[in-house]
C-alpha cells in the first residue's frame, strides 16, 4: 500500500490568514485589502482552501467557478491602478444556483435536467455584484426547485447536489428551506457572503437554522429578472451573511432599479445602490415599539420559547418598548394555493422556454417527462408537486387568480402585519425563527432575522426534523421599511452577541 502524501506545513503568515479568515467581516476584508496586506486573489483562495477543506461535511457549495482567481487578479491589478469600486470590491460571494450568471457556472435549480445550462445572460442583482466588483465565486446548493417539485422532499436536497447539511449538527439539525447551502456556506465561512432567494421562508429559515443574517426585501426592491421562478409576487433575493453591517452592505449592492436591457416592472423607478449601512445604530433599540405576537409563540417548544423571551428580556433591557401581547386577525385565515398553481407553471414555462435549443427540457411538461425518464437519479423523492402544478394550473382562470390574489394581500396586509403595527403604533412585529414567514410573503413586506440562541435540547416535530440547534429572532415590518428593520436587527445583534462559528473538522 502506498504512503500517503505527507501535508504541507504552513509558515506563520499562512497560519494567520487561515484563522483570520474564520468570522472576518466584510469591512475588515476591505481594509486589509486596502492596505495592501491582503489581496483578493489571496483572499479568494483562503475561501476555496477552506471549500476543499470543509464542504465535503456540509456539502453546500454546488459548484465553483473556475475564473474565480483570474477576475481576483484583474480587480487586483484595477484596485492598484484606480482604487476600489465599492466596499465589495475583490470580496468573493456565493450565489443560489437558481440565478442566472452569464459565466462557465451552471444556472440548474438543483435539477439534473438543466446540469448543462449556461444563462446567456446575468441576473440583474449579479450585475449589480459584478459592478460593484465582487468575485461570484460560485453556486450554492438548494432545495431542488425551491421546493416546489415533491411533498416529501428533504430541506436541502437536490438531485444534481445532493444533501445540504447544517454545520452545527451535520445530518442532526435541520438545515431549513430553499437556499440551504446560501446559508449553510456562510454559517461554515466557507464565503464572506451569500445571496438566496425566498418566495416563503427560503432565506429566512435556513439562516434563523444555521446562526447568520438573512434578508428577504421588500417585493420588487430587488429585480428578479434572471431568477428561475416560484411565485412571481412574492420572489425576491436577498443576502446572507454573518452579520447585520454585511448583510446591509450585500442588500444595497443588489437593490436598484433595472436596465433597459433586462426590464423588471416591480423594480422600476426604485434608486439604485442605497447605503444601508447609513441605519445601523448600537443604539437603535431606544425607544423602539416591538409587538410581540403571542399567538405564535404558543406553538414552540420550551427550549426555543426560552431563547425567545431571553431576546424579549434583552429587547427591553436595551431601550425597546415590547408590546407583548398583540394580535394578528388574519392568523385563522384559509389560504388558498391559487396564486401557486397559477403563477408557478406560466412562470416556470416562460423560464424553461428561453433556454438553449441543447437543454433537454423548454417546459413543465418536458421536465416532468424528462424527470420520469431519469427516475433513478431524478426522482429520489418522486415530483408530485410538479405534477399538481402542471395540472392544477391549467384549470385557474385569470379572474380566480385576481381574485386570490387580492384576497390573500388584502388579509396579509389589512388584517395581518399592517393592521397590527397600525393599531398598536409599532415599529415592527418580533416572531421566532422562521415562523410569519408565509404572513409576510403574501404581503409582499421585509423580514430580517438575527442570531438568538442555540437550544441544546429539543423536540421532534410533525415535519420530522428537530429544533435542537441554532434559532434567530425575525423582526418584521411594512413596506419598504428595511431601514427600520435593519436599525432594530442591528441594535439587538450589537446587545446580544449570540453567533459562534461551528467547529468542523
Amino acid at each position: 500500500m502506498p504512503e500517503s502524501s505527507p501535508k504541507p506545513v504552513l509558515n506563520d503568515k499562512q497560519l494567520h490568514w487561515q484563522n483570520w479568515i474564520i468570522e472576518a467581516d466584510i469591512s475588515a476584508m476591505q481594509t486589509e485589502m486596502a492596505g495592501g496586506a491582503l489581496t483578493s486573489v489571496q483572499l479568494v483562495q483562503l475561501y476555496l482552501d477552506r471549500i476543499s477543506k470543509f464542504d465535503i461535511v456540509i456539502n453546500a457549495v454546488l459548484e465553483l467557478n473556475p475564473d474565480a482567481l483570474e477576475i481576483a487578479a484583474g480587480l487586483d491589478r484595477e484596485r492598484l491602478a484606480s482604487g476600489a469600486r465599492s466596499i465589495l470590491h475583490g470580496i468573493p460571494l456565493l450565489v443560489k444556483d437558481n440565478i442566472d450568471t452569464a459565466d462557465k457556472l451552471h444556472t440548474s435549480a438543483g435539477s439534473i435536467a438543466l446540469a448543462e445550462s449556461t444563462a446567456a445572460s446575468d441576473a440583474v442583482l449579479i450585475r449589480h455584484l459584478r459592478d460593484a466588483g465582487a468575485v461570484i465565486l460560485g453556486k450554492a446548493n438548494m432545495t431542488e426547485w425551491s421546493n416546489f417539485m415533491a411533498s416529501g422532499m428533504w430541506a436541502g436536497y437536490s438531485s444534481r447536489g445532493g444533501l445540504v447539511l447544517n454545520p452545527y449538527g451535520p445530518g442532526e439539525l435541520f438545515v431549513g428551506g430553499s437556499s440551504s447551502g446560501s446559508a449553510a456556506s456562510v454559517a461554515a465561512n466557507l464565503v464572506a457572503a451569500a445571496i438566496g432567494t425566498e418566495t416563503s421562508g427560503s432565506i429566512i429559515g435556513p439562516a434563523s437554522q444555521n446562526s447568520v443574517v438573512g434578508i428577504k426585501p421588500t417585493a420588487g426592491l430587488v429585480s428578479t429578472a434572471g431568477i428561475i421562478p416560484g411565485i412571481g409576487t412574492q420572489d425576491t433575493a436577498g443576502p446572507l451573511a454573518r452579520t447585520v453591517s454585511d448583510a446591509a452592505i450585500l442588500l444595497g449592492a443588489i437593490t436598484g432599479a433595472c436596465t433597459p436591457e433586462q426590464p423588471d416592472p416591480k423594480a422600476a423607478g426604485l434608486p439604485s445602490a442605497p447605503d444601508y449601512t447609513a441605519y445601523l445604530d448600537p443604539q437603535g433599540l431606544h425607544g423602539v415599539r416591538i409587538g410581540i405576537p403571542r399567538a405564535v409563540y404558543q406553538e414552540l417548544d420550551k427550549h426555543v420559547l426560552a431563547i425567545m423571551e431571553e431576546a424579549i428580556r434583552l429587547l427591553k433591557d436595551n431601550g425597546a418598548i415590547m408590546v407583548d401581547p398583540v394580535e394578528l386577525p388574519c392568523l385563522g385565515a384559509e389560504w388558498s394555493p391559487v396564486m401557486l398553481q397559477y403563477e408557478f407553471k406560466r412562470g416556470l414555462d416562460r423560464y424553461l422556454a428561453g433556454l438553449s435549443e441543447s437543454i433537454p427540457v423548454h417546459n413543465l411538461s418536458e421536465l416532468i417527462a424528462y424527470n420520469a425518464q431519469h427516475s433513478g437519479i431524478a426522482l429520489k423523492y418522486g415530483q408530485d408537486t410538479l405534477e399538481w402544478l402542471e395540472k392544477s394550473g391549467d384549470e385557474i382562470s385569470e379572474e380566480e387568480y385576481l381574485a386570490a390574489l387580492h384576497k390573500s394581500r388584502m388579509l396579509a396586509r389589512d388584517q395581518g402585519i399592517d393592521y397590527t403595527l397600525r393599531e398598536h403604533r409599532l415599529d415592527c412585529l418580533m416572531f421566532p425563527g422562521f415562523h410569519g414567514t408565509d404572513l409576510a410573503a403574501r404581503a409582499g413586506y421585509p423580514l430580517i432575522t438575527v442570531p438568538a440562541g442555540y437550544a441544546a435540547e429539543g423536540i421532534i416535530t410533525p415535519g420530522g426534523y428537530t429544533t435542537k440547534g441554532p434559532h434567530g429572532v425575525t423582526f418584521s415590518g411594512t413596506a419598504f421599511s428595511e431601514p427600520v428593520l435593519l436599525k432594530i436587527a442591528y441594535g439587538f445583534e450589537q446587545a446580544a452577541m449570540r453567533r459562534i462559528p461551528p467547529c468542523l473538522s
